[in-house]
Parts: structure tokens; C-alpha cells; sequence
């Protein structure tokens, strides 16, 4: 299927995709923070640039749009019909970085936690309570890893 707007037009709504501060991050950081949760955002000087770190706890947190970071078998993410070649080298890039910035945050001492997109918005979305659980619990555990995604993944 044919692209239904103009190149130019096309390049004038992917510039405006935020790359930071977006809702679910805001939505993230207005709920620790309303639970007295105190930390730092756009750490440049650590591996992956996390969007939200809490030196307290010795804790990362990152908030993965699930298009832009390929999260399989996910409903808010479909691989795009046209320039497959593109998306897909773009998509697995972000994929493998991510890897290697987790890993090489992991090595340094780091927990690290993956909220996706799908566990906040789409109607595989979590419930808010279910989040700040999840969340609240891992930040004061002493578990590694964790990752939070919505209810169910598409077949």
C-alpha cells in the first residue's frame, strides 16, 4: 500500500515524534514522584541515556516507545510495509543498543527496568495500581531486572 501523504509531509510528522519527555514517561515520573520517589532524568553520562535513574536505589528506569524499540509480538507494534529495509535496520539497531547499554549498565552495579508503552496506553494496557506495584516493589527489592508489558501479546 502506497504511502497516503507526501514525502515532505510524511518527514514533517516523524520530526515531530518526541524523543523525550513523552506522556508515559511524564506518567511514570509524576506517579514516583507523588510517592515521594526522588530522581534524576536525562543522565547523559550513563550508557543508554536512562530517563529515569534513582541513585538511592542504585536503579534505571527506561520507558520504551514499543514501535521505536521493536517489541515483538506487541500490538502497538507492526513492522511498516513500505521502506521495509529501512525500518527494520533502524528497528534492530535500537534493539541491539539497548542490549549493550542494559548489559553495560548491569555490569557497572545498576538495576535496570524496562516499562514498554503497552503496559500504559492500547487495550492491552495495565491497570495504574498494577504499574506502581510492580514498580514500587522492584525499586525496593534488591532484583536486577524487570520488565513491565501489557496484558497480553498478540499471536
Amino acid at each position: 500500500m502506497a504511502d497516503i501523504v507526501t514525502p515532505a509531509k510524511r518527514s514533517e510528522m516523524m520530526s515531530g515524534i518526541k524523543g523525550k519527555d513523552t506522556k508515559p514517561e511524564i506518567r511514570i515520573r509524576k506517579l514516583l514522584f507523588g510517592l515521594g520517589y526522588r530522581y534524576r532524568i536525562g543522565s547523559k553520562h550513563l550508557s543508554g541515556r536512562p530517563d529515569i535513574v534513582l541513585p538511592k536505589y542504585n536503579a534505571i528506569i527506561f520507558i520504551h516507545g514499543c514501535f521505536w524499540h521493536g517489541h515483538e509480538l506487541c500490538n502497538l507494534f507492526r513492522m511498516p510495509k513500505s521502506k521495509k529495509e529501512f525500518w527494520s535496520k533502524k528497528i534492530s539497531g535500537n534493539i541491539i543498543r539497548d542490549e549493550i547499554s542494559i548489559a553495560r549498565l548491569q555490569e557497572e552495579g545498576w538495576r535496570v527496568c524496562t516499562v514498554w508503552e503497552c503496559a500504559l496506553k492500547g487495550r492491552n494496557r495495565l491497570k495504574e495500581e498494577k504499574v506502581t506495584n510492580a514498580l514500587v516493589n522492584w525499586i525496593e527489592s534488591d532484583s536486577s531486572a524487570l520488565n513491565i508489558r501489557g496484558k497480553k501479546e498478540r499471536k
